[in-house]
């Protein structure tokens, strides 16, 4: 009887000594940079991670997920009164409705390592709105001293997530108004434990 007791004791512990560790992300030492393509040029700035973990286990990277706060659009490569218009129209209606989704949020689904170096194939599921899609990208980390940095960027098809305004895609006739489907968002993640 008291082996029977203890097996399911032991493997209990067993799989706790293998549980992955989980690391906060530290948000004032993350970033996202995106970067928006027209016909006539691009433009840049940042948004903030409102939340977040990592779980490493095994020496790799084992998951994790993100929240976005939409409602800290900036933009970096404007001044003044022309940046000010573009993140007042970023966060309207015409693209990502902050007053009614003020947060986007990404959740690994799957971690496939690439070498040894700490590259990794990332797989899983971006909201925006109130849709979500399935992206791939490629990213790096790496853990040291209790701390995860982790850099990746991340491909966006707008369209996916109906935004959709100045879309070559959806609308006829937009010439150099056009504004591409794609857009980039560089994170750069720093989570600790």
């Amino acid at each position: 009887m008291k082996k029977l007791l203890l097996l399911p004791l032991l493997a209990i512990l067993a799989m706790s000594a293998y549980a992955p560790t989980t690391y906060n992300v530290d948000v004032n030492s993350s970033a996202v940079v995106w970067t928006g393509y027209k016909v006539t040029g691009k433009h840049t700035g940042t948004v903030k991670i409102k939340t977040g973990t990592l779980s490493w286990d095994n020496g790799q990277l084992s998951g994790g997920s993100f929240d976005i706060d939409m409602t800290s659009i900036t933009d970096t490569d404007l001044e003044g009164e022309w940046a000010a218009k573009l993140v007042g129209h970023l966060k309207s209606e015409d693209f990502f409705g902050v007053d009614k989704y003020p947060t986007s949020k990404f959740v690994i689904t799957k971690v496939i390592p690439q070498d040894t170096k700490g590259n990794y194939k990332i797989l899983g599921n971006l909201t925006i709105k109130e849709t979500t899609k399935e992206v791939k990208f490629f990213a790096n980390a790496s853990e040291s001293d209790g701390k995860i940095t982790a850099s990746g960027k991340i491909t966006v098809d707008r369209s996916d997530f109906n935004v959709r305004y100045g879309s070559g895609s959806f609308f006829d006739g937009l010439g150099d108004k056009t504004i591409y489907d794609e857009f980039d968002l560089q994170v750069s993640l720093v989570a600790k434990k």
